[in-house]
């Protein structure tokens, strides 16, 4: 007749509930929404990537948020939307502005998807 060993068997069951609980685990952190980009405001000017800056990867008119701080100067390409189409173009001169949004990468530049967008009156 043969005797399981009582010890080989605890190890066994640990082992297992171990692995399903972090099976389980790992599924409800899969199913957590990913977290909401933080805001930011910045304060710049912006410009034209084409008219005023003169990059030489512009197609086309796109406005930059240029912001001068101590850390240097940062370029944020303003994302198209409703927000930025009010606010138009910054084809001839800079302007001053005040820009509310979230910051991405994307292909080596920052761009920040505009939730306000104000013109510094001054």
């Amino acid at each position: 007749m043969k005797t399981h060993n009582r010890s080989s068997f605890s190890v066994a069951t640990l082992v297992a509930v171990a692995l399903v609980l972090g099976l389980a685990g790992a599924a409800l952190a899969a199913d957590k929404p990913a977290a909401k980009p933080t805001e930011v405001t910045l304060t710049g000017d912006v410009q034209c990537a084409m008219c005023i800056l003169k990059k030489a990867d512009a197609k086309g008119c796109q406005d930059v948020l240029v912001v001068t701080d101590k850390a240097g100067r940062t370029e944020y390409y303003l994302v198209k939307n409703a927000v930025s189409d009010k606010f138009g173009m910054s084809c001839m001169k800079a302007r001053p502005a005040v820009a509310t949004g979230t910051v991405s990468e994307k292909e080596g530049k920052k761009w920040l998807t505009a939730s306000k967008l104000e013109a510094v009156k001054g």
